[in-house]
């Protein structure tokens, strides 16, 4: 949706193909019932943004959402249950950056001043290294020499849930990138670049849906969006490019593939294929060297569990949870209280979201644990799960010196996702950035 916005505007006539009958891919609501029979909107997973998420914030409000309604801006914080963890004070939430963050660390509850002064001083000094670091370090290696209630109280939980995988294995590089623009950079619209925007609205209404009405109103004469409909391939012809799906075959000047990276892999390959057995060894040599590079890629799991009991309210909207010997003690980092994120909406009363980045393990064990877990460090006796969601392929693997493939494929073909090259890990805003410079491309 970012790459059709950013394509009409720039004076393109556009047709979007949406397998699914839901815009958002992976960002999108789903439509459940809680144990009661009472009909409930959850989400594919529950995300979160900050303030440094300029791209996407911006685009959202370009086809008018209300970042206000749409999001709970809260201080960074990562409360754990016990009211330790880090948190920003309210009166310092509105301080630019990098004054926010470094009360938040100054008021760290549970530390003492020299794991706080620690943490300080690493972060001064990656803002003095240019936020730079060798390629083959891991985020371990680059926070070594810190105190191990920071690692275990901040740096973990923030590499897992930024990049879906341990600090052992995850590339340093890319967790200053972030790091830079979350403690360091300047946040968007009055928002500090390190607060956390937890979204009010599910996540199909919180941009995609937003993005096609915006689309089909300001641009109704040359923008097309065909949901429901699978592209099954496409092929060179000649200076153009034509595209399969069960309806036949269609040919377009340009095209931008915003899929998953297995299945652009898939495509791209058999269309190397293709262009190979029609006699143009080029384009066969880019799709295929292209959709090489994207089979390489790892990927890791994200969980979520949605659950509800009646009259369940957490101590705040969002809680990190503890680390316990042995991940498959306690699977979830996080854990998100939906009744207040949307207190309006009496069907999300009671619903907890737990997330569990970089998971492992089959969907109904997890879930137990899960539940479990909740009873042994929230207290919370008689949890019933709603809904699971596993996706098995969430996001690539984030290790240090990872080749990610171009988003240029071949002549007047893009790729745009989270996975292609670019700073980010596997985020709403890289897969904001790569549509938006796809989009312009074109």
């Amino acid at each position: 949706m970012a790459a059709a916005v950013a394509a009409a505007d720039a004076g393109a006539d556009v047709t979007v193909f949406e397998a699914t009958r839901t815009l958002g891919g992976r960002a999108r609501a789903l439509h459940v019932q809680r144990p009661d029979g009472q009909p409930l909107t959850l989400d594919n997973g529950q995300h979160i943004l900050i303030g440094a998420y300029s791209q996407t914030l911006a685009l959202m409000q370009r086809v008018g959402v209300d970042l206000d309604q749409a999001l709970l801006c809260l201080p960074l914080a990562l409360p754990y249950p016990d009211g330790s963890g880090l948190q920003t004070p309210a009166w310092a939430s509105r301080w630019p950056a990098p004054f926010d963050a470094l009360v938040a660390i100054a008021s760290a509850s549970g530390w003492t001043w020299g794991e706080r002064l620690a943490l300080v001083r690493a972060s001064l000094g990656w803002q003095r290294s240019g936020f730079a670091c060798p390629p083959l370090m891991t985020v371990a290696e680059l926070c070594a020499r810190l105190p191990a209630r920071v690692m275990d109280g901040l740096i973990e939980p923030l590499c897992v849930s930024a990049l879906n995988i341990p600090g052992a294995q995850a590339s340093a590089q890319v967790f200053l990138n972030v790091m830079r623009d979350a403690l360091f950079g300047a946040g968007h619209a009055g928002l500090g670049a390190s607060n956390l925007l937890l979204p009010r609205t599910d996540l199909s209404a919180l941009m995609p849906d937003a993005a096609a009405q915006w689309l089909s109103t300001r641009h109704p004469d040359t923008v097309r969006l065909r949901t429901g409909e699978r592209v099954l391939g496409l092929c060179p012809q000649g200076i153009a490019w034509q595209l399969y799906t069960a309806e036949g075959a269609e040919t377009f000047d340009r095209v931008i593939w915003c899929t998953a990276a297995g299945p652009a892999a898939q495509a791209m390959a058999q269309a190397a294929s293709d262009a190979g057995a029609a006699g143009d060894t080029g384009t066969a040599s880019q799709l295929g060297a292209w959709s090489r590079t994207t089979a390489e890629l790892r990927f890791t799991a994200i969980t979520t569990v949605y659950a509800w009991a009646p009259g369940v309210r957490l101590a705040a909207p969002m809680l990190a949870l503890p680390a316990e010997p042995g991940a498959l003690r306690a699977p979830a980092q996080f854990v998100f209280d939906r009744g207040q994120l949307t207190p309006h909406d009496a069907a999300a009363q009671g619903v907890l979201a737990f997330v569990v980045s970089a998971s492992e393990g089959e969907r109904d064990a997890l879930q137990a644990r899960v539940l479990q877990q909740a009873a042994d460090q929230l207290g919370l006796i008689g949890l019933q799960a709603i809904q699971t969601v596993v996706e098995k392929r969430a996001t690539f693997a984030c290790t240090p010196d990872l080749r990610r493939p171009a988003a240029a494929i071949a002549p007047d073909l893009w790729a745009a996702g989270d996975y292609v090259e670019g700073p980010y890990p596997a985020t709403l805003e890289g897969a904001v950035r790569s549509g938006l410079a796809a989009g312009q491309a074109v």
